[in-house]
């Protein structure tokens, strides 16, 4: 018996001491001591001072107290610190390729790009793998790519008032990619950069060569002037086909690298609408230059279908469309239309191919009067006769019509009312309903509508902007139209009233004088 108590006194004195209650991660393990010391010896963690006793918890501390205190810490370094092979110090550790200034920047805008992209679709769980198109690739220096973007429906709202390009690009990226070009080479954007301006040059061409594809786009090229407005007449059918043409980037190219040459390759086509600048020296063998897109928009017999790049000549000179600035180009189109009513600009044609197509007989040419060149008809060449071009004498004169004074500063003031509601919704057209975003629609176009006529001196217009502006003070008080800046919601209000009040008079003094003149 004493000699098995003896043994368990034994035990009792070798008995070691509880661990102490240091995290895992914040433990190592000191091979000369055979002890464990604190990886970072900070506050928050204290090892016991007495055996048995438990660690008190950590302390939770603020995030800016947290970021101070990281600052602190040692970084680095020789000498046996625990910390030398941290992953980010460069020494004892991995290696950190430092990204220059300049790529750092382009990276934060493709993830501002790719992120804004990502935020107007709708979400939904992806198929392929944990992370859809625009997670592995929109993401800052540093940052982890988020596992849960979520994909878009294709409802009816995302197909009119979203990107039809991106939906569709991602689409086939989420489902049919075949492999990934990393989003961080340069060499990725090297190649989206001739990717996008090669797809763009596909589709502007097949625009100019296929008629019904012609009347979508010439509403860009009915304009007589050549100014950066010429620029932002664009098509509301046009962006309903061009999206086709970027499918095939999709199978490998990242979303967010393809939505910034996307927006590069739009935003460059703009400034070059302009007569001001004239030539740009060995530039205009590379890029497409504002001589380039003169000749592009004019009329002239040698300007037909010519320069159809976006950002680069290049493509015009591989495939023989490319023409230099020679004679004063004329713009607009071969046959003018002579009217500023933004609706029959983008519908006229289309009535015409419709006409066009049952006056034509056989199937086959009624197929061609869809599909073939605007200025072809049977027996003729699939462009069309050259010799059927009218001819320019220099002395054409845009359409003009003489309105009074007070007209053009009236719709100077009504314009810039509506382009304010236009901006307001679009930062604010996740926030509406449907039926209001259609609304707001509907009067923008009935306003532009309106303006066209009345500068056409056209009889009736009169008619027509007592109803819009007596449509905008019904519509206003009801809450579903709205400025941007309340102090001129009264303001709005009390200036429809007056032009609704100025137009009655002006329609009963013509009545007025029509029956004098009958009498």
């Amino acid at each position: 018996m004493t000699h098995t108590k003896k043994k368990k006194k034994k035990k009792k004195k070798t008995q070691s001491p509880p661990k102490p209650s240091t995290p895992r991660k914040l433990q190592q393990h000191d091979s000369k001591r055979n002890t464990k010391v604190e990886a970072f010896p900070t506050a928050a963690f204290k090892t016991p001072s007495a055996v048995g006793k438990r660690s008190p918890p950590p302390q939770v501390k603020s995030p800016s107290a947290a970021r101070e205190q990281k600052r602190a810490l040692p970084r680095g370094g020789a000498g046996g610190s625990p910390l030398a092979a941290h992953p980010r110090s460069g020494e004892g550790g991995r290696k950190v390729r430092t990204a220059s200034a300049p790529a750092v920047a382009v990276r934060s805008g493709a993830a501002v790009v790719g992120r804004w992209a990502a935020r107007r679709m709708a979400r939904g769980r992806p198929r392929r793998g944990s992370s859809s198109a625009l997670s592995s690739t929109c993401c800052l220096p540093g940052r982890a790519p988020s596992a849960r973007w979520r994909r878009c429906p294709t409802t009816w709202r995302s197909v009119l008032f979203r990107s039809l390009d991106l939906i569709s690009y991602i689409y086939v990226w989420n489902n049919y990619r075949l492999f990934e070009l990393p989003w961080d080479s340069p060499w990725t954007w090297y190649v989206t950069l001739l990717g996008v301006d090669f797809a763009y040059y596909c589709f502007h061409r097949i625009c100019h060569e296929v008629n019904i594809l012609w009347a979508a786009h010439q509403v860009h090229h009915s304009s007589e002037d050549y100014n950066f407005f010429t620029a932002l007449r664009q098509s509301v059918l046009q962006k309903y086909t061009s999206w086709i043409f970027n499918l095939p980037m999709a199978l490998f190219i990242p979303p967010s690298v393809f939505a910034v040459h996307l927006q590069f390759n739009l935003l460059y086509q703009f400034w070059i609408h302009t007569e001001v600048v004239t030539k740009l020296g060995p530039l205009e063998w590379i890029l497409n230059t504002p001589s380039h897109h003169r000749v592009h928009h004019g009329r002239n017999p040698y300007c037909i279908d010519k320069n159809y790049g976006g950002t680069l000549i290049i493509w015009d000179r591989i495939f023989g469309t490319f023409e230099a600035e020679d004679a004063k180009v004329v713009y607009g189109l071969t046959h003018p239309v002579n009217s500023f009513d933004p609706i029959m600009l983008q519908l006229r044609p289309l009535v015409h191919i419709w006409n066009t197509f049952w006056a034509t007989p056989g199937f086959c040419n009624k197929l061609s009067v869809i599909f073939k060149g605007p200025g072809w008809g049977p027996g003729k060449p699939r462009l069309g006769l050259p010799e059927e071009i009218p001819v320019i004498t220099g002395k054409e004169v845009p359409f003009n019509p003489s309105v009074p004074a007070y007209l053009n500063w009236y719709a100077v003031v009504h314009f810039a009312i509506i382009m304010e509601l236009y901006t307001g919704l679009l930062g604010t057209v996740t926030m509406l309903s449907q039926g209001t975003i259609l609304l707001r629609i509907g009067f923008i176009i009935l306003s532009l509508t309106s303006f066209g006529l009345l500068m056409e001196n056209r009889p009736k217009a009169d008619i027509l902007e007592i109803i819009r502006c007596l449509v905008f003070v019904a519509v206003y008080k009801l809450g579903h139209l709205r400025s941007q800046f309340s102090s001129l919601g009264s303001a709005y209000e009390v200036l429809f009233s007056l032009c609704a009040a100025f137009w009655g008079i002006q329609i009963m003094k013509r009545i007025i004088s029509s029956k004098d003149k009958h009498h």
